[in-house]
């Protein structure tokens, strides 16, 4: 186990990078990581998680995991979205995400204009998961989680295709949902998803 970053005279403090997975789609949890790299242990290759092929994300997801100080993992499934909105609920997983965290970081990097209220400083990042490291390997983190979730959920409903769209709103998608309705997975506050509603 390698040793932790000193947070004192240490030109490395503990930073941690946050990243979120899932707002968009109509299906599924939202999920958010959050990752402290350790600088002597630096990781080739992190980029947004949307710009690598998925062998690549899995290959440095377990490099991040082996390598990072830590990495934690939180996820908000779609009944709760409902109740509060995508906003909250990827704020709240965020929140949770940083809660975890062992050691705690001096800053928390947050990718996006919005923050969740922590009782660390927080900088927000436009772009973050472009610009920043930890950032990225968060985003690849929250990514491979949730593909994996998602590929659990196309194991109950096959005729959904979630291990294709992931949940996102593709045509295929959109057709399943009106022939054959929202499934309990499904984020019923959600426009496309409520007017299927109609018919089911």
């Amino acid at each position: 186990m390698p040793e932790r970053a000193s947070t004192g005279s240490s030109p490395h403090p503990l930073i941690a990078g946050v990243d979120e997975a899932g707002r968009g789609p109509l299906a599924g949890p939202v999920v958010a990581a959050a990752v402290i790299l350790d600088p002597r242990r630096p990781i080739v290759g992190l980029a947004d998680s949307k710009t690598l092929k998925a062998e690549r994300r899995e290959f440095l997801a377990t490099r991040i995991r082996e390598q990072a100080l830590a990495v934690t993992v939180a996820v908000v499934g779609p009944e709760t979205i409902d109740r509060i909105n995508i906003l909250q609920a990827t704020l709240q997983a965020m929140r949770s995400a940083i809660e975890q965290l062992d050691p705690r970081p001096l800053l928390v990097r947050v990718d996006g204009n919005r923050a969740p209220r922590v009782e660390v400083p927080v900088q927000t990042v436009i772009g973050g998961d472009r610009s920043d490291r930890a950032i990225a390997a968060a985003s690849i983190i929250a990514k491979t989680h949730r593909d994996a979730l998602m590929l659990a959920l196309h194991a109950r409903f096959p005729e959904y295709g979630f291990d294709r769209h992931k949940g996102y709103p593709t045509p295929a998608h959109l057709e399943a949902l009106e022939r054959l309705g929202p499934t309990p997975a499904h984020r019923k506050s959600f426009r496309p998803v409520r007017q299927a509603r109609l018919f089911d």
